[in-house]
């Protein structure tokens, strides 16, 4: 492998278009398609994988049986009404093999980073995870997805530093709770506060292995910039990680309905950047982001270009 090309893989699965909660609910399929259409039109030449479902051994190192039981086996016949979890969270007919499919991604993007000449990789999928924790699918979360992925690259690959980066403007209050007692994994995350789900205080910082910064409405680039300059990059570098891992929700931009972060697109770019850097420095490039939030369009069609294309920049020359 050249040590300019990170050789990304994209990942998706048509089943992810199936989870739908309603019209009026904002995590709809419509955002998986805009994601992966601008992807393609402006990468071709890209491929897209389909990963296979996650299988219940992989969804029961970070779910309790029931939640899986309930995701899964609950019945819908073509008439069934969707089933409402929460005010915002839903299963309906196509939900279960969606939101399996979404974890699996996630699965089969560590493992390509971790056996194959891949070293970035970017999972386009819904529904999204982070709020999920190991008992309660909440905040249009049913399986945590990025968690599965840690979990999966614990106990396949035998890491013993993962880090989870979480940009989307929510906490991941589920991400964070299921790896609270687990020194293994490092989680960081900005986000706004307060806000849903009123998590993520700087002070809870688990066994010493959680990082939050949450950030005031409107704090702009030059806050978020600043929490991860002054304080998130400079932990994981102490960490050290074996692999990173990303929580890529684009929910911070300015044009979103749902926050007030006043981010734009040039701020993903530049935090993807020095994610990868810090995978390249110490994971051996090794790199897997997972869609999270981003409820307007056009700013998550702008975002996800600016964090592709970051995953995409060809490494810098090794010194010699």
């Amino acid at each position: 492998m050249s040590d300019s090309s990170p050789l990304s893989r994209l990942y998706t699965h048509p089943a992810c278009l199936g989870h739908r909660p309603g019209d009026i609910n904002p995590e709809s399929p419509a955002r998986l398609d805009a994601v992966i259409e601008t992807i393609s039109a402006q990468w071709p030449e890209l491929q897209w994988h389909r990963p296979a479902a996650a299988t219940r051994e992989q969804l029961l190192r970070v779910h309790h049986p029931a939640l899986i039981a309930r995701v899964l086996e609950t019945p819908f016949e073509s008439r069934t009404p969707p089933v409402h979890i929460d005010h915002d969270t839903v299963l309906a007919a196509g939900s279960a093999e969606a939101a399996a499919h979404a974890a699996g991604a996630g699965v089969a993007a560590v493992d390509a980073v971790m056996d194959t000449d891949t070293t970035r990789a970017f999972c386009a999928v819904r529904p999204p995870g982070h709020h999920a924790s190991a008992d309660e699918a909440m905040g249009f979360c049913l399986f945590n997805n990025i968690a599965v992925a840690a979990a999966h690259a614990l106990h396949a690959h035998g890491l013993t530093r993962v880090v989870i980066v979480d940009f989307d403007v929510h906490h991941g209050n589920g991400t964070q709770s299921i790896f609270a007692a687990d020194a293994r994994v490092l989680y960081l995350s900005s986000h706004q506060s307060p806000l849903f789900p009123g998590t993520g205080a700087a002070e809870d910082t688990g066994i010493g292995n959680a990082l939050n910064r949450p950030l005031p409405p409107t704090a702009g680039s030059a806050g978020f910039r600043a929490a991860w300059s002054d304080d998130l990059l400079p932990a994981i570098a102490a960490f050290r990680p074996q692999l990173i891992l990303v929580s890529a929700g684009f929910d911070g931009h300015r044009r979103d309905p749902l926050a007030d972060m006043q981010l734009d697109a040039t701020d993903f770019d530049w935090l993807t950047g020095q994610l990868t850097a810090l995978a390249d420095r110490y994971a051996h490039g090794r790199l897997v982001s997972m869609l999270e939030g981003g409820y307007d369009l056009q700013a998550l069609c702008e975002c996800s270009l600016a964090h592709v294309g970051a995953l995409l920049r060809p490494r810098p020359p090794l010194p010699t």
